[in-house]
């Protein structure tokens, strides 16, 4: 292959690829950190803080506890739990044990938890007790052997501890009635793990460190393979092209990473707690993302370096009054990604920090980052950016050619960390490699003359209206820059006429807006078959966890 035009783009410094084989396995790169970073503080959580030395003991003691289980090396341990200190522990300690994390999402149903504890064949979960009854309602059904259950307040010392725990089970009442009586405490499991020593386990570059599950919401959910080298190389890669912005740091100084998104999903995974520790810095992690004014307040004791976000967490809080009571003066790396950020987002967020947000795009079968923004840009470009280093991306038709640029196509990208496979479906991973190694997408794009990717949409979510293509992204960029909106989506909705029409669905941050303006708006900056047909009103837009907008309930209603 020639040298792809978008290198030509790449801040200086930043290098063409990156050496996959410098670790074999994240357990390696860790330890390194241990070594390094030991008295350096890692985690901090409702202002308790535990530093690299501690988070090497702890996460030992817990992987001792799971040796002694009976576990082998390879067996899937599964995580549910939201941002707590038990989390990396968990995390860092099933690693090391030689074992498979399986990061589940912990507003699951019991339904969804079934089929993915089964699917993934664990054999043994860390859950938070708030979720403890959904596990209850499945777990007969299901492969799991050893219940480790976790309290909010676990890591948080004796005293505040037992007020937190008693606080989230007694006044909020967020800890629903359960039977399972054969879990341990994790702090017990804990306490047992300091008698024994952990046993070596080799590690190797081609073991499974991680099953992702993905596709939940567009049929049944699979779990990417992502092998230790995977993650190593989404690790090195994220590392390389952050460097322009992370380098303005002194050297004197820790970098201080926030950690708003759910660590279950991969973009928190890899960005924030895994990068957090290959860099020696602070992960501050938040619990609670949608407590604009908590996270403001937790934010504005901390100098904040790294911020990976979503595009309604950067709307919320650059619209929150608080916003202004945290300096923003030393933020070097905003990050965005999960979903499209508006350019009304990003102009308001550069506006108010000084830091323009980079946004990237990958998926969970890519670990996730496949390309990104230059770190050193200052105004928001619509892209998804380039291909990070040692990462190709090429746009197919739907015979599989690729198209030229300016064309549209299905995004396919090959690189280290591209995913192995889905955990036992060949089926569903012929459908997504190619003979080439490509892995596709399933979105649609358009390169230009520098190398810059745009996504046009996923190919489900188009819209066709009297056979144009309407992309909603497009739509959602334009009506998202009209005053007194604060975010919208847009969906197809059947129509006898035009075969689908636009639904737009608007969260006014003005109430005074109405339809009327709305639709003079879009008549002045949108072609005729691209203005919605319906127009709703919402308080809020159904999504995600992760902030991702579940247009498929837009539909619905």
């Amino acid at each position: 292959m020639n040298d792809p035009i978008w290198l030509k783009t790449y801040p200086p410094g930043v290098p063409a690829d990156i050496e996959v084989s410098r670790y074999a396995s994240t357990v390696e790169m860790m330890e390194e950190s241990f070594q390094k970073f030991a008295d350096r503080s890692a985690f901090s959580f409702m202002g308790k803080e535990l530093n690299y030395r501690q988070i090497e003991e702890l996460s030992r003691t817990f992987g001792v506890y799971l040796q002694g289980l009976g576990l082998v090396k390879g067996d899937r341990v599964a995580v549910m739990m939201p941002n707590v200190l038990q989390y990396p522990i968990a995390v860092v300690g099933i690693l090391r044990a030689g074992y498979t994390l399986v990061n589940v999402n912990p507003l699951y149903t019991a339904r969804e938890l079934e089929h993915q504890l089964k699917d993934s064949g664990a054999k043994a979960i860390v859950i938070l007790e708030n979720f403890a009854a959904t596990l209850e309602k499945c777990l007969a059904a299901t492969p799991i052997k050893h219940i480790v259950l976790c309290a909010m307040g676990d890591q948080l010392g004796l005293l505040k501890g037992t007020l937190v725990n008693f606080v989230v089970r007694n006044v909020k009442k967020m800890v629903p009635d359960y039977k399972l009586p054969e879990a341990v405490r994790f702090n017990a499991a804990i306490a047992k793990g300091t008698s024994g020593t952990l046993k070596k386990v080799v590690i190797k570059a081609d073991d499974v460190a991680v099953l992702q599950y993905t596709g939940g919401t567009t049929g049944v959910s699979k779990g990417a393979v992502l092998l230790q080298r995977n993650l190593v190389a989404n690790l090195l890669q994220s590392d390389a092209w952050f460097q322009p912005g992370l380098a303005k740091v002194p050297p004197s100084q820790q970098l201080n990473f926030v950690c708003a998104l759910p660590l279950y999903h991969i973009f928190a995974f890899t960005v924030d707690l895994m990068l957090s520790m290959r860099l020696g810095g602070k992960l501050i992690l938040i619990p609670n993302p949608r407590d604009f004014p908590a996270v403001l307040k937790e934010l504005a004791k901390h100098q904040v370096h790294v911020f990976p976000a979503v595009n309604t967490l950067f709307n919320g809080l650059a619209n929150h009054p608080d916003f202004s009571k945290v300096d923003w003066h030393h933020l070097m790396v905003s990050a965005g990604g999960g979903s499209a950020v508006q350019s009304a987002v990003a102009k308001l967020w550069f506006e108010k920090t000084g830091c323009a947000i980079c946004e990237g795009y990958g998926l969970s079968e890519t670990s996730p980052i496949a390309s990104a923004n230059p770190i050193n840009i200052t105004e928001y470009t619509g892209s998804i950016g380039v291909p990070l280093p040692s990462t190709w991306l090429k746009l197919l038709d739907d015979d599989g050619n690729e198209v030229p640029p300016g064309q549209s196509g299905e995004i396919a990208i090959k690189g280290p960390q591209v995913m192995a496979g889905y955990w036992q479906r060949p089926d569903e991973t012929a459908k997504v490699m190619t003979a080439d190694g490509f892995f596709k997408s399933g979105d649609v794009g358009v390169m230009d003359e520098k190398g810059y990717f745009r996504i046009v949409d996923r190919k489900k979510d188009m819209i066709l209206v009297s056979g144009f293509n309407v992309f909603p992204t497009e739509l959602e960029d334009v009506v998202s820059q009209m005053d007194g909106i604060m975010e919208c989506a847009c969906v197809g909705v059947p129509d006898a006429k035009t075969g689908e029409a636009v639904k737009l669905v608007i969260v006014r941050k003005d109430p005074a807006v109405t339809e009327d303006q709305v639709r003079a708006y879009c008549k002045e900056n949108l072609t005729g078959y691209k203005q919605p047909k319906v127009i709703e009103f919402r308080t809020e837009l159904p999504k995600t966890p992760v902030g991702k907008i579940l247009r498929r309930e837009l539909r619905a209603k």
